[in-house]
């Protein structure tokens, strides 16, 4: 017998798809790979799930809401799904345009399918290419049609667990978080258990920033998602972010996600010695609290007094980080490139201050010596004498 073509390899892979909408997660296997697949779960790679070619080399692999696809046959797969779906597509449109303009004269052009059967191929021949090609943006939008014409929570419910099956494999797509944000705003009017869902994404997004570090659109899901969550949840978030952020100190997604306290922050630097996610996030908190104070100086309903309050305020900030820079910029005798890498951050960051303060608040910082940062710097790192020396003089120009 021949191997299977492109067209039944599709129709297998819709045919498994469609025989389990709970699949939650896909993996791209090696053909080399099945075997040691089904001996790690005790079943023979022959095993119920496993849909093999005439040669008996597995090509797909489902069991437990999980599916494995043969990285063989990825690119025949993707021709034959993008090829079904611009059909099933052109159809639907054509249909929907017909229906739209109620012109009889046209009526003959209209496909012989019923509309729930042109919906239907649409959202299947949909499925099988964005589960290949996880970014393509005209197959989700056409999600996005059917959808919302249909209004059935069932569908919503069931988009949700289908775009996690593409996050699976593609943590970083775009376009499948926009996707579920878009669900999730079309649900959120009309369904009794929004908070379940809320707890469901923030798990989904701790799981998938497990897997994918660095994943800036997830924490920036997760964000989003607070908007919808009730006051007890936000505070859960907020100790549950605090958690992860203990145990993934250089990974800079989980404090843009944060509005971090300055002692927790604090604390990290000094335990974690010489890590420079620590300092950048501190300059995104001294850059948010500067600018509430400069939203003060020019609102006219505050006091004189509580104006006072403030620089008295400002004060205690600046001596604050005055302290964290010095005790940061002690570098003991070892030959730990860490310690040398936290003067150098601190040096750097109380530059990037002295030239905030000057810059929104007016401020000349006297206290935050220029020759102190420039012995800092040059002992840290002789070579760049020359770069410190001309960042210490732009921090020093009006």
């Amino acid at each position: 017998m021949d191997e299977p073509g492109p067209l039944e390899l599709l129709n297998q892979l819709e045919g498994i798809l469609g025989s389990d909408p709970l699949i939650d997660e896909i993996g791209f296997i090696h053909p080399s790979q099945f075997a040691a697949l089904n001996e790690d779960i005790g079943t023979p790679s022959t095993s119920v799930g496993s849909v093999p070619n005439s040669s008996f080399e597995t090509i797909f692999w489902a069991r437990d809401h999980k599916l494995g696809i043969s990285t063989r046959v990825l690119f025949p797969l993707y021709v034959a799904a993008k090829s079904a779906f611009a059909d099933a597509y052109k159809n639907y449109k054509v249909h929907h345009s017909i229906y739209n303009e109620r012109d009889d004269k046209n009526s003959s052009t209209c496909p012989s399918s019923s509309p729930l059967s042109l919906e239907s191929e649409l959202m299947k021949h949909s499925r099988a290419l964005l589960l290949l090609s996880s970014d393509f943006g005209t197959a989700w939008n056409s999600r996005k049609l059917v959808l919302s014409k249909k209004q059935s929570l069932s569908m919503f419910m069931n988009e949700l667990i289908f775009s996690s099956a593409v996050l699976s494999h593609s943590p970083k797509s775009e376009q499948t978080w926009s996707q579920r944000r878009w669900v999730i705003k079309m649900l959120a009017g009309n369904c009794s258990n929004l908070q379940e869902i809320m707890e469901r994404e923030s798990e989904l997004v701790k799981k998938l920033a497990e897997r994918s570090k660095m994943n800036y659109r997830a924490w920036n899901h997760r964000c989003w998602l607070v908007s919808y969550m009730s006051g007890e949840q936000v505070l859960q978030e907020f100790n549950k972010s605090r958690q992860w952020a203990d145990l993934h100190i250089a990974d800079n997604s989980c404090f843009h996600y944060r509005a971090e306290e300055f002692n927790w922050v604090e604390k990290l630097i000094k335990r974690y010695v010489g890590r420079e996610a620590l300092w950048l996030h501190r300059r995104f908190l001294l850059t948010c609290w500067i600018k509430y104070f400069v939203r003060g100086d020019h609102d006219r309903s505050l006091s004189s007094n509580q104006r006072n309050i403030r620089t008295v305020d400002i004060d205690m900030l600046i001596d604050n980080e005055l302290e964290l820079f010095r005790s940061c910029t002690n570098v003991p005798d070892s030959d730990f490139a860490d310690y040398q890498a936290q003067a150098t951050f601190a040096a750097t960051y109380m530059m990037w201050l002295k030239k905030q303060l000057s810059m929104t608040l007016s401020m000349d910082i006297q206290k935050v010596g220029t020759s102190r940062l420039k012995s800092v710097l040059t002992n840290a790192y002789p070579e760049k004498s020359f770069l410190w020396n001309s960042l210490l003089e732009l921090c020093e120009s009006p």
